[in-house]
Protein backbone atom coordinates (compact mmCIF):
# COMPACT_ATOMS: atom_id res chain seq x y z
CA UNK A 1 0.00 0.00 0.00
CA UNK A 2 1.65 3.29 -1.05
CA UNK A 3 2.05 5.98 1.57
CA UNK A 4 -0.35 8.91 1.47
CA UNK A 5 1.48 12.25 1.21
CA UNK A 6 -0.14 15.60 1.95
CA UNK A 7 1.25 18.97 0.88
CA UNK A 8 -0.01 22.11 2.63
CA UNK A 9 0.54 25.70 1.56
CA UNK A 10 -1.21 29.07 1.68
CA UNK A 11 -1.87 32.03 -0.57
CA UNK A 12 -2.62 35.55 0.59
CA UNK A 13 -0.91 35.66 3.96
CA UNK A 14 0.43 39.18 3.46
CA UNK A 15 -2.23 41.37 1.79
CA UNK A 16 -4.18 43.98 3.72
CA UNK A 17 -7.35 43.11 1.77
CA UNK A 18 -9.11 39.82 1.22
CA UNK A 19 -8.81 36.32 2.64
CA UNK A 20 -5.95 33.92 3.05
CA UNK A 21 -6.51 30.52 1.45
CA UNK A 22 -4.87 27.34 2.76
CA UNK A 23 -4.83 24.17 0.68
CA UNK A 24 -4.11 20.55 1.47
CA UNK A 25 -3.23 18.43 -1.61
CA UNK A 26 -3.06 14.64 -1.23
CA UNK A 27 -1.14 12.19 -3.42
CA UNK A 28 0.08 8.62 -3.10
CA UNK A 29 3.79 7.92 -3.02
CA UNK A 30 4.82 7.51 -6.64
CA UNK A 31 2.46 10.19 -7.96
CA UNK A 32 5.22 12.78 -7.89
CA UNK A 33 6.11 11.89 -11.48
CA UNK A 34 2.61 12.82 -12.62
CA UNK A 35 2.96 16.23 -10.99
CA UNK A 36 6.37 16.71 -12.61
CA UNK A 37 4.92 15.85 -16.03
CA UNK A 38 2.24 18.50 -15.54
CA UNK A 39 4.98 21.08 -14.92
CA UNK A 40 3.97 21.76 -11.33
CA UNK A 41 6.10 24.42 -9.67
CA UNK A 42 5.70 27.00 -6.94
CA UNK A 43 2.70 29.13 -7.95
CA UNK A 44 4.75 32.34 -7.82
CA UNK A 45 6.93 31.01 -10.66
CA UNK A 46 3.95 30.49 -12.99
CA UNK A 47 1.88 32.95 -15.00
CA UNK A 48 -1.77 33.43 -13.97
CA UNK A 49 -2.97 31.72 -17.16
CA UNK A 50 -0.74 28.69 -16.55
CA UNK A 51 -1.94 28.44 -12.96
CA UNK A 52 -5.52 28.41 -14.21
CA UNK A 53 -4.71 25.63 -16.67
CA UNK A 54 -2.97 23.59 -14.00
CA UNK A 55 -5.81 24.02 -11.53
CA UNK A 56 -8.19 21.76 -13.45
CA UNK A 57 -5.41 19.29 -14.27
CA UNK A 58 -4.45 19.05 -10.60
CA UNK A 59 -8.03 18.57 -9.46
CA UNK A 60 -8.12 15.48 -11.70
CA UNK A 61 -4.63 14.23 -10.77
CA UNK A 62 -4.74 14.56 -6.98
CA UNK A 63 -6.17 11.84 -4.76
CA UNK A 64 -7.97 14.51 -2.74
CA UNK A 65 -7.69 18.18 -1.89
CA UNK A 66 -9.25 20.69 0.47
CA UNK A 67 -9.35 24.50 0.36
CA UNK A 68 -9.89 26.59 3.49
CA UNK A 69 -10.78 30.28 3.26
CA UNK A 70 -9.63 32.42 6.19
CA UNK A 71 -11.33 35.82 6.14
CA UNK A 72 -10.08 39.07 7.70
CA UNK A 73 -12.16 38.82 10.88
CA UNK A 74 -10.64 35.43 11.74
CA UNK A 75 -7.18 36.68 10.79
CA UNK A 76 -7.58 39.74 13.04
CA UNK A 77 -8.76 37.59 15.93
CA UNK A 78 -5.74 35.31 15.49
CA UNK A 79 -3.30 38.22 15.39
CA UNK A 80 -4.80 39.55 18.61
CA UNK A 81 -4.84 36.26 20.47
CA UNK A 82 -1.79 34.21 19.60
CA UNK A 83 -0.54 35.01 16.13
CA UNK A 84 -1.17 34.03 12.55
CA UNK A 85 1.30 31.13 12.69
CA UNK A 86 -0.80 29.48 15.37
CA UNK A 87 -3.93 29.83 13.25
CA UNK A 88 -2.13 28.32 10.26
CA UNK A 89 -0.95 25.45 12.44
CA UNK A 90 -4.51 24.79 13.59
CA UNK A 91 -5.81 24.69 10.01
CA UNK A 92 -2.93 22.48 8.86
CA UNK A 93 -3.72 20.08 11.70
CA UNK A 94 -7.40 20.09 10.71
CA UNK A 95 -6.43 19.16 7.15
CA UNK A 96 -4.19 16.35 8.38
CA UNK A 97 -6.93 14.95 10.62
CA UNK A 98 -9.41 15.04 7.75
CA UNK A 99 -7.22 13.65 4.95
CA UNK A 100 -5.24 11.17 7.09
CA UNK A 101 -1.86 11.19 5.32
CA UNK A 102 1.11 9.11 6.40
CA UNK A 103 3.37 12.12 5.75
CA UNK A 104 2.39 15.81 5.79
CA UNK A 105 4.79 18.28 4.16
CA UNK A 106 4.15 21.86 5.24
CA UNK A 107 5.43 25.14 3.87
CA UNK A 108 6.42 26.63 7.20
CA UNK A 109 5.85 30.31 7.97
CA UNK A 110 8.56 32.17 9.84
CA UNK A 111 12.13 31.32 10.72
CA UNK A 112 11.52 28.30 12.94
CA UNK A 113 10.08 25.38 10.97
CA UNK A 114 10.73 22.96 13.83
CA UNK A 115 8.54 25.00 16.17
CA UNK A 116 5.82 25.12 13.56
CA UNK A 117 5.98 21.35 13.08
CA UNK A 118 5.67 20.89 16.85
CA UNK A 119 2.68 23.26 16.96
CA UNK A 120 0.92 21.27 14.25
CA UNK A 121 1.85 17.91 15.72
CA UNK A 122 0.52 18.65 19.18
CA UNK A 123 -2.93 19.32 17.68
CA UNK A 124 -3.26 15.96 15.93
CA UNK A 125 -4.59 13.94 18.83
CA UNK A 126 -4.61 10.25 17.92
CA UNK A 127 -3.70 10.85 14.26
CA UNK A 128 -0.27 9.38 13.56
CA UNK A 129 1.40 11.28 10.73
CA UNK A 130 5.01 12.25 10.06
CA UNK A 131 5.30 16.03 9.96
CA UNK A 132 7.85 17.69 7.67
CA UNK A 133 7.89 21.49 7.92
CA UNK A 134 10.32 23.51 5.83
CA UNK A 135 10.73 27.01 4.50
CA UNK A 136 10.37 27.01 0.70
CA UNK A 137 8.68 23.61 0.71
CA UNK A 138 6.55 24.96 -2.14
CA UNK A 139 9.73 25.07 -4.24
CA UNK A 140 11.24 21.77 -3.09
CA UNK A 141 8.24 19.40 -3.05
CA UNK A 142 5.85 19.01 -6.02
CA UNK A 143 2.92 18.12 -3.76
CA UNK A 144 3.35 21.39 -1.86
CA UNK A 145 3.69 23.23 -5.17
CA UNK A 146 0.36 21.70 -6.14
CA UNK A 147 -1.23 22.99 -2.93
CA UNK A 148 0.31 26.40 -3.63
CA UNK A 149 -1.24 26.53 -7.11
CA UNK A 150 -4.72 25.51 -5.95
CA UNK A 151 -4.64 28.02 -3.08
CA UNK A 152 -3.41 30.83 -5.32
CA UNK A 153 -5.98 30.27 -8.08
CA UNK A 154 -8.82 29.92 -5.59
CA UNK A 155 -7.83 33.16 -3.90
CA UNK A 156 -7.43 34.99 -7.22
CA UNK A 157 -10.98 34.00 -8.12
CA UNK A 158 -12.25 35.34 -4.80
CA UNK A 159 -10.37 38.61 -5.36
CA UNK A 160 -12.02 39.03 -8.75
CA UNK A 161 -15.46 38.60 -7.17
CA UNK A 162 -14.56 41.12 -4.47
CA UNK A 163 -13.44 43.65 -7.09
CA UNK A 164 -16.82 43.27 -8.78
CA UNK A 165 -18.48 44.03 -5.45
CA UNK A 166 -16.21 46.76 -4.04
CA UNK A 167 -14.55 48.26 -7.10
CA UNK A 168 -10.97 48.07 -8.32
CA UNK A 169 -8.77 47.95 -5.22
CA UNK A 170 -5.72 46.65 -7.04
CA UNK A 171 -3.85 43.64 -5.73
CA UNK A 172 -4.82 44.13 -2.10
CA UNK A 173 -1.18 44.42 -1.02
CA UNK A 174 0.06 47.40 0.98
CA UNK A 175 2.68 48.21 -1.65
CA UNK A 176 0.02 48.77 -4.32
CA UNK A 177 -0.96 52.44 -4.74
CA UNK A 178 -4.43 51.45 -5.94
CA UNK A 179 -4.99 49.48 -2.74
CA UNK A 180 -3.91 52.40 -0.55
CA UNK A 181 -6.04 54.83 -2.56
CA UNK A 182 -9.06 52.53 -2.25
CA UNK A 183 -8.64 52.28 1.54
CA UNK A 184 -8.24 56.04 2.00
CA UNK A 185 -11.26 56.85 -0.14
CA UNK A 186 -13.38 54.23 1.61
CA UNK A 187 -12.53 55.61 5.06
CA UNK A 188 -13.12 59.21 3.93
CA UNK A 189 -16.55 58.33 2.60
CA UNK A 190 -17.70 55.96 5.36
CA UNK A 191 -15.52 56.65 8.39
CA UNK A 192 -14.49 53.00 8.78
CA UNK A 193 -12.51 50.29 7.02
CA UNK A 194 -14.19 47.99 4.48
CA UNK A 195 -15.24 44.52 5.66
CA UNK A 196 -12.56 42.93 3.49
CA UNK A 197 -9.73 44.81 5.25
CA UNK A 198 -7.48 43.24 7.87
CA UNK A 199 -7.81 45.73 10.70
CA UNK A 200 -4.83 44.28 12.57
CA UNK A 201 -2.50 45.21 9.69
CA UNK A 202 -0.46 48.34 10.39
CA UNK A 203 -1.32 49.79 6.98
CA UNK A 204 -5.06 49.59 7.66
CA UNK A 205 -4.89 50.94 11.20
CA UNK A 206 -2.62 53.82 10.13
CA UNK A 207 -4.93 54.83 7.27
CA UNK A 208 -7.96 54.65 9.56
CA UNK A 209 -6.26 56.88 12.14
CA UNK A 210 -4.98 59.40 9.59
CA UNK A 211 -8.21 59.71 7.65
CA UNK A 212 -10.36 59.98 10.75
CA UNK A 213 -8.08 62.71 12.04
CA UNK A 214 -8.45 64.50 8.71
CA UNK A 215 -12.23 64.24 8.85
CA UNK A 216 -12.26 65.72 12.35
CA UNK A 217 -10.14 68.67 11.21
CA UNK A 218 -12.42 69.21 8.23
CA UNK A 219 -15.60 69.26 10.27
Amino acid sequence: MPRRILGVDEAGRGPVLGPMVICGALIHEGDEGVLAELGVRDSKLLTPSRREELYDELVRALRAYRLVEVWPREIDEAVGSGGLNRLEAKIAADLIRELRPDVAILDAPGRYPESYAFEVGRRLGDVNAEIVAENRADVNYPVVSAASILAKVHRDRIIERLRDEYGDFGSGYAGDERTIRFLREWVRERGSLPPIARRSWLTASRILTEERAGLKRYF
